[in-house]
């Protein structure tokens, strides 16, 4: 072999074993870059997707019917519910033993809680045969022994809802959370009437309370904002300390005070009574209801659409309005064509900002929200508290999620993601 075809072979492997060290460098530097993101990975995993997984999961867990019933849910599937008849004696045979077997595990009760959330009376029915399980022969007729307990086993709408709700998963839980009532009579759902629509009311008085809030800080911040960025530094400071002094203070606090501003005997209303604005028996009903709400949710969220307009009001040079104005043009034609379009991605940013933090909003509406201005969180809280109706609460809360990406994604689609700015 020649000298040039020894120099060419020596550069080929020399390029060769160049890349494989790159390629290795490449690799390396990516292993420790998802080392360095691997714990906030775990985080997002751990405290907000594996949540989310499990309340999609509780949504539509059924689970509780079937387990229970293991021998009549299979026979019940096999009768017509649109009979005029009860189900045949097998039926009431499997349905005998499977309520003693729940009875002696203590699974009975939960089952009639779960059943009764679609229908009113199950819980004290099954409550009721489990009590007197311990009392009834081992043999004998089943049919007899389960109506000589409660009347209601001689029912169709009871066999109907049974079979109804004996599958695995169940989208029933959506179904009421659509406003949605389960008829035994006929095995199927119905919209509600007028005021027995509760979680449409309360989704549609979300979302308006939510964007009235939003426009509402955002009409207050602005001018705020504005106010700030055009001061000197020194000034400007002051100001921004007192933006950021509500958040040294306790959010229960807070909320507090505006019931002691706006209520009826409060500051406020006496303070018109003694200017003579009022008289004492047309006192403002301020707390308690929507008014409450949006005043009390726009003082503390406000901070959160003051800064992001900040942050970018203040990379906005002076000189912009200067030189709009030295060629002819007013404050005002000035500020709608030069100066708001620049600040347009701070406007972005602290609209969706305040919005996805009003739209799940608890404590605020609980306490001054009354009726009229509580929030659908607020019935989530309540199913998960007081009724434990965990899976309504469940379904209620991703659909709020869902409703949320879908705005979301709405706004990215007409504004865009892309232009909203923190600074």
């Amino acid at each position: 072999m020649s000298g040039s075809q020894t120099a060419v072979v020596d550069t080929v492997e020399g390029g060769a074993a160049l890349r494989a060290r790159f390629a290795r460098a490449e690799r390396h530097k990516r292993l420790r870059a998802l080392a360095l993101v691997l714990p906030l990975l775990i985080f997002v995993l751990v405290t907000f997707l594996a949540p989310v997984a499990d309340m999609l999961l509780r949504s539509v867990d059924n689970r509780i019917v079937p387990e229970t019933l293991p021998l009549s849910t299979p026979l019940l599937r096999a009768w017509d519910p649109q009979s005029s008849e009860l189900p045949p004696e097998p039926v009431f045979e499997a349905m005998l033993a499977d309520l003693r077997a729940g009875a002696a595990a203590k699974t009975a009760t939960r089952l009639g809680q779960r059943l009764n959330y679609e229908v009113s009376g199950m819980s004290s029915l099954f409550r009721k045969t489990a009590r007197r399980m311990a009392r009834l022969p081992e043999t004998g007729d089943a049919r007899a022994a389960l109506t000589g307990i409660d009347r209601k086993w001689e029912a169709r709408e009871t066999w109907i809802t049974i079979r109804g709700f004996s599958g695995t998963y169940s989208a029933g839980y959506y179904r009421s959370a659509f406003d949605y009532r389960y008829d035994p009579g006929t095995d199927t759902h119905e919209l509600a009437e007028g005021r027995q629509r509760i979680y449409l009311k309360l989704f549609g008085r979300t979302l308006f309370l939510s964007f009235t809030i939003t426009l509402a800080t955002l009409l207050l911040g602005y001018p705020v904002a504005f106010l700030i960025a055009s001061l000197p530094m020194r000034t400007a400071n002051v100001l921004l300390i007192m933006v950021l002094l509500p958040f040294w203070t306790s959010l229960l606090v807070r909320t507090t005070s505006w019931i002691v501003l706006l209520q009826t005997e409060g500051v406020i209303n006496d303070f018109l009574v003694a200017l003579g604005v009022l008289d004492d028996a047309g006192r403002l009903q301020m707390i308690h209801n929507q008014v409450g709400t949006v005043v009390a949710m726009t003082h503390i969220l406000l901070p959160f659409m003051i800064l992001p307009l900040y942050s970018v009001m203040k990379t906005i040079p002076p000189s912009y309005m200067r030189a709009a104005r030295s060629m002819g043009a007013d404050a005002f034609t000035a500020f709608r064509r030069v100066y708001f379009p620049q600040t347009v991605p701070g406007v972005g940013a602290g609209a969706i900002l305040v919005f996805i933090l009003a739209i799940g909003y608890y404590i605020t509406p609980e306490l001054v929200g009354g009726r009229t201005g509580t929030f659908i969180s607020n019935r989530i809280a309540h199913h998960i508290s007081s009724s434990l109706n965990w899976g309504l609460a469940a379904a209620l809360g991703f659909m709020l999620l869902m409703l949320v990406l879908a705005l979301y994604w709405l706004y990215d689609k007409i504004v865009g993601v892309d232009n909203m700015k923190l600074g």
